[in-house]
């Protein structure tokens, strides 16, 4: 049977131009997750349409490769990125859920990988593609059985992603109250001359954090390497299934604790930033050369990550973005000379403590995230070749 026997692709959703509806930008979708990472609400002027029970793959070089898509689900009718294809069953005869597992499939993605036609960089899928893909569905009782056991998986994994939303979040609030509301404990009895409280200081971000430290790795040792596609644009982790490994040094070199920013456009943006936390080596690992590595010099790790997280950080470092269009950078520099009030140590260890452990925390659901992501797509491709039956 065609696969488009049983598909339709980019179906008609009813949406008016100029009403809000909510919006999903590729930033904000990531490698194999069923859901996205964050839904925006936006004026409907064009872009690709979706409803509740539709799958959603990119179709654009690296995206593709990289596994962004998602299952629209509890979001309604919406609209996102130009790059979106998307896909509903016909009729009854396919659940959607087994769709969306269905095009995590090897079988389907390397069909569309093929088909990519376009210049060096921005390839995008042939539609014509799907025309040769000939696929069996089993009947409807087995695809809704297989889509509930790897839902389960899913399910974990957006429950720990959840969590780690909450506690970062907190964490955030956190730095905010002490570090920028100046609601630091004591803060009461702490006398404030010109906005210093004492035993402040003011200074300069590069007083504090060391912006893209030396670090010596060995040049024929296999090492980690951390693609841009790893950092999120809203959470610390990374995202472990994209490392890969590498022998060159080439590329931003850091280590456990440093925070990555993105500094070209539109990762930067997008808030693409990450602490480092799971390289396997003492000496470190390797990256994207679009990374700036900042490093804590009188503060602790977690203060450096927190700090590039606020509102305030993020807009100085795209104000000061220079070069051409579409390819738009900023220099450390830059951010070495923005003005930062530097806490006493007390206040720097007190805060410590408490970052510590809420990060622990994050890394613990993090770890356990990505163990059950590993499960899951063990499983998925047994499930649906039928070498794994369900009853």
């Amino acid at each position: 049977m065609n696969f488009l026997d049983k598909i339709t692709l980019n179906p008609p959703v009813p949406l008016k131009k100029g009403i809000a509806y909510p919006f999903i930008e590729m930033a904000n979708v990531g490698s194999y997750q069923r859901e996205p990472e964050n839904v925006d609400t936006k004026v409907y002027s064009s872009g690709s349409r979706f409803a509740d029970g539709d799958t959603i793959i990119a179709r654009i070089t690296p995206c593709l490769q990289n596994g962004k898509g998602f299952y629209c689900h509890n979001i309604g009718e919406g609209f996102g990125s130009t790059e979106f294809i998307v896909l509903r069953p016909k009729d009854q005869t396919v659940d959607s859920r087994y769709l969306y597992y269905l095009m995590q499939t090897n079988y389907i993605r390397e069909k569309m990988i093929k088909s990519m036609v376009g210049a060096s960089g921005r390839q995008r899928v042939n539609n014509d593609v799907f025309t040769s893909i000939d696929i069996s569905f089993p009947k409807i009782e087995i695809q809704r059985r297989i889509a509930d056991i790897l839902s389960a998986y899913d399910d974990l994994i957006e429950n720990n992603r959840k969590q780690i939303k909450l506690l970062e979040e907190a964490a955030q609030r956190l730095y905010k109250e002490w570090f920028v509301d100046l609601r630091f404990p004591g803060y009461e009895h702490t006398k404030i001359t010109d906005g210093v409280p004492e035993g402040w200081a003011k200074c300069s971000l590069g007083d504090v954090i060391e912006f893209d430290p030396k670090v010596q790795l060995a040049k024929d040792r296999v090492k980690q390497f951390v693609p841009m596609s790893a950092l999120s644009t809203s959470s610390m982790v990374l995202d472990m299934a994209e490392f890969r490994e590498t022998t060159p040094n080439s590329g931003s070199k850091f280590q456990n604790d440093d925070t990555l920013l993105a500094r070209i456009t539109p990762c930067l943006e997008n808030g693409k930033t990450a602490f480092v936390h799971g390289i396997q080596s003492p000496e470190g690992a390797v990256g994207s050369t679009e990374y700036i590595v900042m490093r804590s010099k009188r503060l602790n790790p977690y203060m450096v990550y927190l700090h590039a997280r606020t509102d305030g950080f993020r807009q100085s470092a795209i104000n000061s973005m220079s070069g051409s269009d579409g390819r738009q950078r900023v220099k450390a520099d830059k951010l070495q000379a923005l003005p930062y009030l530097l806490p006493s140590a007390t206040v720097v260890n007190q805060f410590g403590q408490f970052a510590a452990h809420i990060f622990e925390l994050v890394f613990d659901l993090n770890e356990q995230t990505f163990q059950t992501a590993q499960a899951r797509d063990r499983l998925l491709p047994k499930l649906m070749s039928g070498e794994v039956e369900v009853l």
